[in-house]
């Protein structure tokens, strides 16, 4: 039984790498996806066939984005796609139109009002000229170009032989990721959204299972599901909301509570393979809403007593408080700062440290190339990622309680009452 399992796992990884290898290369129905560097894009070349190098980092990248398709394995389920632009309106379609393949990367060859479908992420088109409607384009090309002395990989499509520049989703990274505001927004149901629905919906049934069976057994031990959920939420309960709230621990549990079950929801699905692939923890978005509820919860409740600490201290000479009271402010920000990319960084990472182990086969293999030295390769890949993928599954635990034990230590130090 072992043995089987074992080598259902290593075929699991090898499918994993085969996808990652097919994004690198050109899809069927279009002329090539292709990454140029070092020299000009020609649209009068001929792309099919032709890709460059192995890139694990690009992959890792791909895999971990966010995308306006949901994939089950290489299997791509279209999405609803909301779409924006100043000046050009709203479009409302199913991600489909795109004419993208059943299974693949979401590549599409069809651009539909001056959007395009790479990669499953939609693209505008922010070239004058291009065609509206829905119309087949040729290859997308991607280029690293210096912008404002940074280096980005800017997107192309060919139509009629003629170059056309693409717009990424618009981002309010300031540039640090980089990304920035484009020229139109994305309301779609992407992958982490319905990804974030279905985990809702399972807890919630979950939950409401475990309550109705208080109703049904009360008085009576524990049975079933009730008998898993049961010790988790106590040691919440117990160990987080009342050691940290105080008498106040009633008010603010259920946050504290949903906040813990929906992150570590949330991080187990993104660990089931191939199940949508998910990266919502990863996601900076989604770390930053929760960091906001915590920094609202927490301040909106701050007593007297809070703020005085924060503001102006008691009891410290004036000339020590114009230092510490900036201090004190700049904290708040950045308590809430720390939540949002501490999870972010540690999901990341994780997720793109086994793609890359992974990556190793293709990379040692020269994608096919070398065919001993992606059968050397694998075993140690192999262990790499299984090891990997046991750390990931402690880190999605450590993860959750950490966001609820530091949102009630803040929510805690807020509410609680002066000592004398």
């Amino acid at each position: 039984m072992r043995k089987l399992i074992s080598l259902l796992t290593f075929i699991l990884f090898l499918i994993i790498g085969l996808t990652a290898q097919e994004h690198n290369q050109p899809s069927e129905h279009q002329e090539g996806v292709v990454h140029e560097e070092g020299h000009a894009l020609d649209c009068s070349a001929d792309h099919s066939g032709h890709h460059g190098p192995f890139d694990a980092g690009q992959t890792a990248f791909h895999h971990i984005a966010d995308a306006n398709v949901y994939s089950i394995g290489p299997l791509q389920i279209p999405l609803p796609c909301i779409l924006f632009a100043p000046g050009h309106g709203l479009d409302v379609f199913m991600s489909s139109k795109f004419g993208m393949d059943a299974f693949g990367h979401g590549d599409g060859h069809k651009a539909v009002n001056g959007y395009i479908l790479d990669g499953g992420s939609v693209r505008r088109i922010v070239t004058p000229g291009f065609p509206t409607g829905v119309v087949e384009h040729g290859a997308i090309l991607h280029q690293k170009e210096m912008v404002n002395n940074k280096s980005k990989t800017i997107t192309y499509v060919c139509h009629d032989g003629q170059l056309f520049k693409c717009d990424d989703k618009s981002k309010l990274d300031a540039g640090m990721f980089g990304g920035g505001l484009s020229s139109f927004y994305d309301f779609s149901l992407t992958k982490n959204v319905v990804s974030m629905i279905l985990v809702g919906l399972l807890l919630f049934f979950a939950m409401r299972g475990v309550a109705r069976s208080y109703q049904r057994r009360d008085g009576k031990a524990p049975k079933g599901f009730q008998s898993f959920m049961e010790p988790i939420y106590m040691f919440i309960q117990d160990e987080v909301s009342k050691p940290f709230l105080g008498n106040k621990w009633e008010r603010f549990n259920p946050l504290i509570q949903a906040l813990f079950f929906l992150i570590l929801g949330l991080n187990l699905f993104g660990q089931i393979p191939f199940l949508g692939g998910s990266n919502v923890t990863g996601n900076l978005g989604f770390t930053l809403v929760l960091a906001l509820f915590a920094f609202f919860v927490t301040n909106l409740n701050g007593n007297k007593h809070y703020w005085q600490h924060v503001l102006w201290m008691p009891g410290v000479p004036a000339w020590v408080k114009t230092i510490l009271t900036p201090v004190e402010v700049l904290g708040l920000f950045i308590k809430p700062l720390t939540l949002m990319l501490r999870l972010f960084a540690n999901i990341t990472a994780g997720h793109m440290v086994i793609i890359i182990f992974t990556s190793l086969i293709f990379i040692f293999g020269k994608s096919g190339e070398n065919t001993l030295g992606a059968l050397l390769t694998a075993p140690g890949s192999l262990i790499l990622s299984l090891f990997m993928m046991a750390i990931e599954l402690l880190v999605a635990v450590i993860q959750a309680f950490v966001f609820a034990i530091l949102t009630a230590s803040y929510i805690g130090a807020a509410v609680e009452e002066e000592h004398h």
